[in-house]
This record gives C-alpha cells, structure tokens and sequence, in this order.
C-alpha cells in the first residue's frame, strides 16, 4: 500500500471510540466522536497556503485532505471536542510512495500547524511520527476490513523518552463522502 491507497481507504464519516490513559494524571478517558475525512483537490486554496508556509512546491503533493472531528468526552462531558485540519502527503520520492513528510496545519499532540514524518509498513500500517514544541506524537493506523480501521497514539516527552498519554482507538465507516 502506498499512501496515495491509504487516503483513498481513509475517506468518508467514521465513528471512533477512543480508551485514552493519561499517565501523568493517573486517569482513563473514554472519548466517542465522528471523524469526517474528506479529499481536496491539489488546487485547493487551504492546500496552496499549507504548501507556502513550508515552502514546499504543491506538484509535490498527493493526496491532501481534511479531517474534521466532534466528540464527546467522559472527562469532561460538558465540553464538546471538535476541530478541523488540513493535511497534506508530499511523498520522498526515493521511497516508491510509502515514506515521506505529512503536513498539519494543526497538530495532535499541540493546536500547531506541524511536520511530521510517515511511512507505512509492508502490512498496510501507517505509522506518523510527529516532533512538536513541547511533546512528540506517534500514531499508528491500520485497517481491519474497508470499513473498519484502528489507530494507536502515543504523546511522549519532547525529548521521546517517556510517555505521557496512550491512546487505542476503533473506527467504524459510516458513510463514503465525496
């Protein structure tokens, strides 16, 4: 699988259920959202300006997306989680498509625009490791069937040496969205 298949596999409404252990407070959070994932075209003015600001030339690109995301947390079930970003693929182009740069212009680990690095494994595993001011993120996904994916992430120290928040998620396809 290269990254261009994985976007394709991503797109559409998915239903997470996410178990989130926050070591440094001691606590288990059990979060339930809808992620929608969504394909923009290369042309788009959020891809041109994301591109820009890292000045990264946009025929480089493949594949940009948006995820938009609102949830429900049991640690705090009177605020609602929601949030949107731009994500953008640009390939290494000695890597045959399955190693390269993801840009964000909001993070995971810290609401920050974000570069991180993502390979996907001979298994069909995307794996993003994400270097932020203050913590570094590693996320895992993979898919079960079409329509049923898993995702795995950690937030570490920012020197990556201990962890501070793991995550399992499951995510369930609702609907393909164009």
């Amino acid at each position: 699988m290269d990254i261009i298949n994985f976007v394709e596999r991503s797109i559409g409404r998915w239903r997470s259920q996410r178990s989130a252990h926050h070591l440094a407070f001691r606590h288990f959070e059990a979060v339930e959202s809808v992620i929608d994932i969504v394909a923009l075209a290369l042309d788009d003015p959020a891809v041109l300006d994301l591109c820009h600001a890292y000045n990264v030339d946009p025929a480089t690109a493949v594949s940009p997306f948006r995820m938009s995301w609102e949830g429900q947390s049991d640690w705090d079930e009177s605020a609602a989680m929601q949030g949107t970003c731009v994500l953008i693929p640009i390939p290494d182009p000695n890597s045959a498509a399955n190693r390269g740069k993801l840009l964000r212009d909001q993070g995971y680990a810290e609401e920050i625009a974000a570069v991180g690095d993502y390979h996907l494994t001979a298994d069909g595993t995307f794996v993003l490791v994400t270097a932020y001011d203050r913590a570094a993120a590693e996320e895992k996904i993979w898919f079960v069937n079409p329509n049923v994916r898993c995702r795995v992430s950690l937030i570490k120290t920012s020197a990556g040496t201990g962890v501070v928040t793991a995550s399992f998620s499951s995510e369930i396809r609702q609907e393909i969205k164009n």
